[in-house]
């Protein structure tokens, strides 16, 4: 593959754009290369070259690249109406009419501008609403760039901060577990039940390369803060509406929050964020209750346009059954891929997320393993070491993964995420064809 002109373009952007990049994520080594556009399930770079494409925005492409006609048709008459306003629209009541219809937590939203302040809102409407401070995170969970959730720690401990420019006063409210570690949940709400606003976790670390509840987890969360009076906050920015389909992972999982965020999959690709659930608990914001959030692009009309006519064609045309099969296929197939390739290795993921984590340890005989995806079955050989939180992942071939992984599988003409974190997506616009040349890629790689 050629790669001039983003080499070129990349040496441009460290003049202007800190290391040649808006998000650090995009960061690859030696140098990333550029998309010049979009194509159903495939980005075009600026040399021409094609990829498959499983970055899908990190998660808000539910349907690809390209939009069904009667998608974008009802987005450009928006633009055509105006951008924006400074004063209500319909499409900001409709899309919150349809996420209250298909969510059952929900009952009232707030519409901001993306996951971290979506997260941002959730969190200080915990601490208004409860009258504490305290925050318990899971380590390993990605809530945003705000101060609350940049923060580690020592299990049940007040945390630090894990970027600078955040004072340590910040991260002393925040309390950070393991994730599927009920004892420490358990022994931290034992120790300082009274302070705690709040548990704010993931139900699937989509950060964390797509690591899944252990049974009962999220319902032992849903049982300790019920009992000291603290709420419980999912982070569906990721899963809302991609896994678990309308009715998001809290629905596949079958525990219910009391707050929930949504944002990528809400925009369909526009920069989205919200806070949704009961009334009781959402009207503690400004202007009913005390809880100040406010926003010049809330409720931004393209972007909720956009995502409402992405969710009706979505709950119209069957698209999560076929991305759950699509899912299954891959995962399945990379499955079985492991078992002559890389026995060690874990396949993690749910519906339309998937990763492989390059684990070190395991049984090689995959008799009687979960066939599509890690489920965390006690009853699976590889139970014990399939990864159950961030230090798990952490104790995986990370290095590997990334510097000669995912290179590889660029000049396959597969487009993965940058990391062995950040889960990858399967859209709409995925074809059988396309899981199947994936596939072939992975064991060439392999």
């Amino acid at each position: 593959m050629h790669d001039e002109n983003s080499r070129e373009l990349y040496d441009r952007a460290l003049s202007v754009l800190p290391g040649g990049v808006n998000s650090p994520v995009r960061a690859v080594r030696p140098y990333p290369f550029f998309v010049e556009r979009g194509d159903g399930a495939h980005v075009i770079d600026a040399d021409g070259n094609k990829y498959v494409d499983y970055v899908m925005g990190y998660g808000p492409l539910l349907l690809g690249h390209d939009l069904p006609q009667e998608v974008e048709s009802r987005i450009q008459s928006q633009l055509a109406d105006g951008p924006m306003y400074g004063a209500p629209a319909e499409v900001e009541v409709e899309l919150a009419e349809f996420i209250a219809r298909h969510v059952q937590s929900v009952e009232m939203l707030r519409f901001v501008n993306s996951g971290t302040e979506a997260t941002t809102s959730a969190v200080r409407l915990a601490r208004g609403y409860t009258g504490r401070d305290k925050i318990v995170v899971t380590q390993g969970g990605y809530h945003g760039a705000q101060e609350s959730t940049l923060v580690e720690g020592k299990t049940g401990g007040t945390g630090s901060p894990s970027s600078a420019g955040i004072p340590d006063a910040f991260a002393e409210e925040t309390i950070t577990v393991p994730f599927n570690d009920e004892q420490a949940v358990r022994e931290v709400f034992e120790d300082r039940g009274d302070e705690i606003a709040g548990v704010l976790t993931e139900p699937i670390l989509g950060n964390c390369a797509s690591i899944g509840p252990v049974e009962g987890y999220l319902d032992t969360l849903r049982e300790i803060t019920e009992d000291h009076g603290a709420l419980l906050i999912f982070d569906e920015v990721m899963t809302g509406f991609r896994v678990g389909g309308l009715q998001c992972a809290q629905g596949k999982f079958g525990v219910t929050p009391d707050l929930t965020t949504f944002a990528k999959v809400i925009g369909g690709g526009f920069p989205v964020g919200a806070v949704g659930g009961p009334a009781e608990i959402m009207e503690s914001f400004t202007p009913t209750g005390d809880v100040f959030q406010a926003g010049t692009y809330s409720g931004h009309p393209l972007s909720l346009t956009a995502g409402l006519e992405m969710l009706r064609y979505a709950a119209d045309n069957d698209v999560y059954d076929r991305l759950a099969d699509l899912g299954d296929q891959m995962r399945s197939g990379l499955t079985d891929l492991l078992e002559d390739r890389a026995p060690e290795y874990t396949v993690t993921g749910y519906d339309s997320m998937f990763k492989v984590v390059f684990t070190r340890d395991g049984p090689r005989d995959r008799d009687g393993h979960c066939e599509a995806g890690c489920r965390q079955n006690p009853d699976c050989p590889r139970f014990d070491y399939c990864p159950k939180n961030k230090a798990d992942v952490n104790a995986a071939e990370t290095e590997r993964w990334e510097r000669l992984f995912w290179p590889a599988m660029k000049e396959q003409g597969v487009f993965l995420t940058a990391n062995q974190y950040e889960s990858q997506f399967i859209s709409h616009a995925h074809t059988e064809e396309d899981v199947a040349e994936t596939l072939e890629a992975y064991k060439e790689v392999l």
